[in-house]
């Protein structure tokens, strides 16, 4: 059985990766292998987007199915299944092996804190909240690997093979060539992506594998709040451990291989919840003491310790996150002349990706996983800090300085799981409108240097150009006149896809930015548009 799960564990982590690798950028407008997949799987998600958007999400079908599988098998899903819990296994497999002391492998009351976890997380949902992607598993993973660990290949990878390449040895370039062109055709990113945050997110993730030496797997004993989520469900499940008293010898090699602390040595003191099936205590157990099997649950099992202070402080928390998530001051609206029905404005600077969905709607549905990003032909879409809020943190927004929206492209709604992003076919995008260029008349060289520069009016990809050039005469300190081209922008052709920022040669602070003004999405700024509209912008 061990091997059996070994190979489960090592196809469900391939898969995992196949997936991540592919959602990515390859030639075309289309993501065939979204690793979105996994989320489709995830009842926590699942149930937190259904709470909180009060909307069924799609995923909320096959969730059932993990579900189903819990309600026999108990916690298959982490121990089979899921990616981060193979990584936390493979972490961990060193560490126990050098434990000498078994106790260190026991039941810890203090692996109640994700029980905790998961309660505030579903209270806090129903209360509005989307928080859950700080600690769900799968946006753990995907925000690590795609905004961290890629990145972080991809530039090795480069800084690796290109030197080979340039050493034009006859020999080695028949070798790092064929690797290279696979490398960049399939592997690598379509350019080397930079992510605000990255090293951050990558140390948190770091930490993560490093706790494993500290306790086995321990993300999924102490922190895991899908895990949680599934024993709890996993203590109505099928799953029946019996004991041969006669033959045990308590010789505890059963507690010492155990994945998930649940105490095995004991059909009654084996906790139920926190039991990973990987059949490890049948297999260490030297006289074939231990057998598992079905059976209905019984009032002798074991459960969990959790107490109702605990519950009590936790729907406690949750009111009090909301609280301090939504006084965030910065969500005023920034004049009593706009109606405040609309808060997605607060920050000008803060553009949500193409197909985005109304800002307090949005907030609802995005779980922080960062699929949109990695996937971002342009590297243009990265987690923000506090430019949403406390309750924004890690939300994707655009950063026109480094990159900007391809005018074409509609991958990041693909690849969303939960709806935040809503897909687009190529002539909704065209149509969708994320913001508005501004030009500052103080740096733009036309107008404070008095030179010509027609950058942004040559690249902007508008059928019928928003940026448009109007000629006037200005006058040197010398008293010399000549005509130069000062742009203009039509406020209702652009789409503020900002590669006007992006191009501008002032590479300090572009001469022309883009703010949330008229954006689609959000009826308020139309109405500034309209007033923005009767002039010269």
């Amino acid at each position: 059985m061990r091997n059996a799960r070994r190979t489960s564990q090592i196809l469900f982590f391939a898969l995992f990766l196949f997936l991540l690798v592919m959602t990515e950028y390859n030639g075309t407008d289309q993501i065939s292998y979204p690793v979105k997949v996994f989320f489709d799987f995830d009842p926590l998600v699942a149930a937190a987007a259904f709470l909180a958007a009060h909307s069924v999400p799609k995923m909320m079908l096959w969730s059932l199915l993990t579900v189903a599988v819990t309600a026999v098998f108990g916690r298959f899903f982490c121990a089979w299944v899921c990616p981060l819990g193979t990584l936390n296994h493979v972490l961990s497999h060193n560490r126990l092996k050098a434990a000498k002391n078994v106790r260190r492998n026991r039941y810890d009351k203090r692996q109640s804190w994700k029980y905790v976890a998961v309660i505030f997380f579903l209270i806090v949902s129903a209360l509005g909240l989307q928080i859950v992607g700080f600690l769900d598993p799968f946006s753990v993973l995907i925000r690590s690997f795609g905004l961290a660990v890629n990145p972080v290949f991809n530039f090795l990878t480069r800084a690796l093979l290109y030197p080979l390449l340039a050493l034009d040895w006859p020999w080695l370039s028949a070798i790092v060539e064929p690797v290279f062109s696979f490398m960049r055709s399939y592997v690598l990113s379509f350019e080397q992506p930079y992510f605000y945050q990255g090293l951050f997110i990558g140390l948190l993730f770091t930490a993560i594998a490093v706790l494993n030496q500290l306790r086995r797997r321990f993300w999924c004993r102490y922190l895991c709040p899908l895990g949680a989520l599934l024993g709890l469900l996993g203590r109505f499940s099928l799953l029946k451990l019996k004991v041969n008293k006669e033959t045990c010898t308590d010789c505890m090699l059963c507690n010492r291989n155990c994945e998930g602390a649940c105490e095995p040595h004991s059909s009654e003191s084996w906790v139920r919840s926190e039991c990973l099936p990987c059949w490890n205590c049948v297999e260490a157990c030297p006289h074939g003491s231990i057998s598992i099997g079905l059976g209905l649950p019984g009032r002798g099992d074991a459960e969990v310790d959790i107490s109702k202070r605990a519950v009590i402080a936790s729907a406690g928390a949750a009111v009090g996150a909301l609280a301090l998530m939504r006084i965030d001051p910065r969500k005023v609206a920034p004049s009593a002349r706009v109606s405040s029905r609309d808060s997605s404005r607060y920050n000008p600077l803060l553009i949500r990706p193409p197909g985005a969905v109304a800002e307090e709607e949005f907030l609802k549905r995005c779980v922080k996983c960062g699929e949109c990003m990695k996937v971002c032909i342009k590297n243009a879409i990265h987690p923000t800090l506090m430019e949403a809020g406390l309750e924004g943190v890690w939300t994707p927004y655009l950063k026109m300085q480094l990159g900007y929206c391809e005018f074409n492209c509609t991958l990041c709604g693909q690849v969303c799981p939960t709806g935040a992003l809503e897909v687009l076919s190529t002539e909704e995008k065209h149509k969708t409108v994320i913001g508005l260029a501004m030009f500052d008349r103080n740096r733009c060289i036309p107008y404070s240097l008095g030179r010509n520069c027609i950058v942004c009016e040559e690249v902007c990809p508008t059928p019928k150009k928003a940026i448009y050039f109007e000629e006037v005469e200005v006058t040197d300190r010398d008293g010399k006149r000549s005509t130069i081209k000062q742009p203009r922008l039509d406020p209702h052709l652009c789409v503020g896809c900002g590669i006007c920022e992006y191009v501008c040669p002032l590479v300090d602070k572009p001469g022309v930015y883009i703010t949330s003004i008229g954006e689609s999405r959000s009826k308020d700024n139309q109405l500034l548009l309209d007033v923005y509209g009767k002039g010269k912008v």
